[in-house]
């Protein structure tokens, strides 16, 4: 690599990226009415990094500072192979955590397997207690799978499981109680997320539908008494967190709407189309795909270009619920 290509990642807000969301499908088996359309059009096989492209993006990551790789999809425990590559990210030099975002659908056949290739932490979504809900909200999910892949989990001993849970209006937000006790039975840690406009759906309106971190908050704090974590950190993404009374269990809160957390962004994305994504809540992007299928292709030719895309990261981005959404990629595609 050429001496003027830096070892660490800094945007030109002097923030530094140490945490990448690599995402290696945009499929699923799941069609959750937040995250997609019901009828969807995926990726062409052609347009989607190999096994080996997604090796090579995380290698020079790792190589600029990046200490934390998150797996995202899609559902990643659905693309065909997936372990082998898994088990290359855990034993990559310089790694400090392999973390899966995962539907749950998967973890009961995996979750060992997960643990012996070096993912340390889970992140499980869960957005109902309610086998007819959960159908509603995931399309064609099963609750007493997910259930039973989320006790897998468990049992397994990951250094760190939590969930994550969409509450709707209308939908589910008189479920909150109910899951973060079904948390606090688990020992594990719960984060609700406001729903994020990314990809026009016609399945609700979420600008009726947006509940926002705050009445969250309150409805739990009626019954338990929360303690307040301070500002995000840089290893565990963008929840602010509080510790949940006499219990192990911590409450989450990811706001995008209401509590806007950009100052403190050490992250960036990589959809399983090879674009490098800056931001979440914007469309500022550069293809890798192209560096690393270009003839004469190296190493250093990719984390030149990693490294330039740092002046591409904005300030920080603005979601609005009303009108049309301005970013149309789904956020299967981007990564969850």
């Amino acid at each position: 690599m050429e001496n003027s290509t830096p070892s660490r990642l800094i945007d030109t807000f002097g923030r530094s990226v140490d945490y990448v969301r690599l995402s290696v499908t945009d499929r699923c088996d799941f069609r959750c009415v937040y995250c997609m359309a019901e009828d969807m059009t995926f990726a062409p096989k052609s347009e989607v990094l190999n096994l080996e492209e997604l090796h090579s993006i995380a290698k020079a990551m790792t190589d600029m500072g990046v200490r934390k790789i998150r797996l995202t999809g899609g559902e990643p425990l659905i693309r065909p192979n997936i372990m082998s590559l898994i088990e290359r990210l855990g034993a990559l030099e310089g790694l400090d955590e392999l973390a899966l975002t995962t539907n749950g659908s998967q973890l009961q056949r995996l979750a060992p397997a997960l643990k012996s290739a070096g993912v340390k932490r889970i992140n499980i979504s869960l957005d109902s207690l309610s086998p007819r809900k959960f159908r509603h909200l995931t399309r064609h999910g099963n609750l007493d799978q997910v259930i039973a892949g989320i006790d897998a989990a468990v049992a397994t001993g990951f250094d760190g499981i939590k969930l994550n849970a969409v509450i709707l209006k209308g939908r589910n937000e008189d479920e909150v109680l109910d899951l973060v006790a079904f948390a606090r039975e688990r020992d594990i840690d719960i984060a609700f997320i406001e729903e994020m406009p990314l990809g026009r759906i016609v399945e609700h309106d979420r600008e009726l539908t947006l509940c926002s971190s705050d009445e969250i908050r309150q409805q739990i704090e009626a019954h338990y008494a929360l303690t307040s974590l301070g500002d995000p950190t840089g290893t565990e993404g963008p929840a602010r967190y509080y510790q949940l009374g006499d219990s192990p269990s911590r409450v989450g809160f990811i706001s995008p709407h209401s509590n806007n957390f950009c100052h403190l962004c050490n992250r960036v994305r990589v959809t399983v189309e090879g674009r490098l994504l800056l931001c979440l809540g914007n469309e500022y992007s550069v293809d890798l795909r192209e560096v690393l299928r270009a003839d004469h292709y190296k190493a250093d030719h990719l984390k030149r270009a990693i490294v330039d895309a740092m002046a591409l990261k904005p300030e920080k981005h603005h979601f609005d619920n009303a009108g049309e959404p301005q970013i149309l990629r789904f956020m299967n595609v981007t990564g969850g």
